[in-house]
């Protein structure tokens, strides 16, 4: 009982014993790895602090502006021939920059100009076909009439309804205004015109008709007389073409008057509106 008892005293001691041995193995193994990662970070730090120290070092050293920089050059061109080379470099390479510019400034003065001609000239030739181009005519105006003799409207204007006509001795239809004057009167142009027809016609007697501007036309009717015209004569307004007379077959009963007709591309209109 005894020995078994100090076998598994034994036993247990070496169990124990192996446990320390390897927990102290394992502290040893920390405690180094502890150190060596210390050590690596102290090292990547003090080399950053360097690094730090040259770039600001560096910054001492390099010039701070472009004029810096020029001295630099022009002290190494005076002191060394592959400087002298350098710098007819860079002033071979400055004159070659300065007539591109040149060229290029020129070759753009020529395309503003070509431009400026191609315009100019497109201008002219726009003003050429303006001034070939057909002149639009001002419109004329309406003629303006004057009463073509002096006396009362005694039969008025009746296109779109009837009056009676004593000759007749019935309602007929009536296309001018009669108006009232003694035989032998003087009977007036209405308008500037043309005379266009001296004509005797069988129903109005002695008819003188007169062509006006825009269309216009008048007519003057039983007359006695056209001594003061003759047809393809120009009239102007208030000249004297005729006489007042009483040759009109279909008004022979009515007393002597001027029979006056205004129409307007053959259609009849109402002389009272035109001669007031």
């Amino acid at each position: 009982m005894r020995r078994e008892r100090g076998k598994r005293e034994k036993k247990g001691d070496i169990n124990f014993r192996y446990i320390l041995y390897l927990s102290s193995g394992v502290l040893f193994i920390l405690a180094v790895t502890f150190i060596v990662t210390f050590i690596s970070y102290n090292n990547k730090l003090k080399s950053s602090a360097d690094q730090f120290v040259g770039f600001e070092n560096m910054a001492g050293i390099v010039p701070n502006n472009t004029n810096d920089i020029l001295n630099t050059l022009d002290f190494n061109i005076a002191s060394a021939p592959a400087s002298v080379s350098i710098g007819n470099t860079i002033n071979n390479e400055a004159g070659k920059s300065a007539a591109n510019t040149v060229n290029t400034s020129g070759a753009a003065a020529s395309v503003n100009k070509d431009a400026d001609t191609n315009t100019t000239k497109k201008e002219e030739s726009k003003a050429a076909v303006q001034t070939n181009a057909p002149a639009v005519p001002a419109p004329v105006p309406d003629p303006t009439f004057v009463k073509p003799v002096d006396g009362d409207i005694t039969k008025e204007f009746a296109e779109n309804n009837l009056v009676f006509s004593d000759t007749l001795q019935e309602w007929v239809t009536h296309p001018g205004v009669d108006i009232g004057a003694d035989r032998t009167m003087v009977v007036k142009a209405a308008a500037d015109g043309t005379v266009s027809s001296i004509k005797s016609d069988p129903r109005y007697g002695l008819t003188i008709i007169i062509d006006h501007v825009n269309g216009y036309q008048t007519v003057y009717a039983n007359l006695l007389s056209s001594e003061f015209v003759k047809e393809g004569d120009k009239v102007s307004g208030g000249q004297s073409i005729g006489t007042v007379g009483n040759s009109a077959a279909f008004e022979i009963v009515d007393s002597p008057h001027l029979h006056f007709e205004i129409l307007k591309d053959n259609v009849p209109l109402d002389p009272s509106i035109y001669i007031k």
